[in-house]
């Protein structure tokens, strides 16, 4: 028989943390300095696991939902050149690792949605659209390393609302838990309060007081997240060994790795929630449509809006 060798344990250990040390510097968070690769002991463990068996890492990111439905922030309800830039960013630190760990590594964009479409008052069309282009703005840019999994790929062609239901029913908290968290925990405090602030700035039509609008936007808040968690564990049933990524701020040591996508006045904005502007320096941010519109010209690619040049 021939003979087998233990795999070094010190090489998959400095493998692992040269990895996740490419992470670090678009670490999303609101810790106020930087974190060593030693503060995030949950993310090295999962890497290992993959540079031991010889694999390809694997990310799930959570994300990429659909456009916001307030136009003063979006271009429109597809992507746009704020998603090509995030999808390229992806796609070159899956790049990156392979220089470290030769099978590289893949991130899966679980696209979610559908999952509280509802509750942020996009119609499901819309989402299935973004979705859609998404994935096909993966193939046409060649980036093998990325794939799209949303509720379709789990549940089929099921009426929306049904999936959603079915989804709530079987891994959101309970109400009660949630609202015991938010009183307990800083980090769920702000992740509630920072929802919240979205919902208020995404809502258009409504027709009542300012007062009434944040009542309404606090009790969907919670809604969001419990919508949120249940994607949370679904994708963990789907894709168990994944290291887990978040387009939210998360500290240093939480159990998801926060990543920030591009450049952007503050942890919060997203692709979804605004327009990209490129600079008169080259470099690339994120903002309001109605404050890039202040600062530059309006550019088209394949015949839609795309982004802002800095004028």
């Amino acid at each position: 028989m021939p003979l087998t060798t233990a795999p070094d344990t010190r090489s998959i250990s400095s493998i692992s943390a040269a990895v996740l040390n490419l992470l670090l510097p678009h670490h999303r968070t609101t810790d106020a300095s930087p974190a060593p690769v030693e503060a995030f002991p949950h993310q090295l463990r999962q890497i290992a696991d993959f540079v031991r068996a010889a694999e390809p890492v694997v990310f799930t990111l959570p994300g990429f939902p659909c456009k916001s439905p307030n136009r003063a922030k979006v271009l429109g309800h597809l992507p746009d050149q704020g998603e090509r830039l995030s999808l390229s960013f992806l796609h070159s630190l899956c790049t990156e690792i392979e220089r470290i760990h030769a099978p590289g590594a893949r991130v899966i964009i679980c696209s979610d949605g559908h999952v509280f479409g509802d509750l942020i008052r996009v119609a499901d069309g819309h989402i299935d659209a973004y979705a859609d282009e998404l994935r096909r703005l993966i193939r046409e840019s060649d980036l093998p390393r990325l794939s799209v999994f949303d509720l379709r790929d789990v549940l089929g062609d099921l009426p929306h609302d049904t999936k959603r239901a079915q989804v709530h029913e079987r891994y959101a908290p309970t109400l009660a838990a949630l609202h015991a968290e938010v009183r307990a925990d800083d980090h769920t405090l702000a992740l509630y309060r920072g929802i919240t602030r979205f919902l208020v700035d995404d809502t258009a039509d409504f027709t009542g007081t300012r007062s009434a609008l944040q009542r309404e936007c606090r009790k969907r808040a919670y809604g969001v997240i419990q919508r949120s968690r249940a994607w949370g564990n679904l994708i963990a049933d789907h894709h168990p060994r994944a290291v887990r990524l978040s387009i939210h701020p998360q500290p240093a040591g939480a159990p998801k790795f926060g990543i920030r996508l591009l450049d952007a006045p503050d942890a919060w904005t997203t692709p979804w929630h605004s327009a990209a502007l490129l600079r008169t320096d080259g470099t690339w941010t994120l903002m309001p449509r109605a404050r890039a519109e202040e600062l530059g010209r309006l550019v088209h690619h394949d015949g839609r809006p795309s982004h802002f040049e800095q004028v």
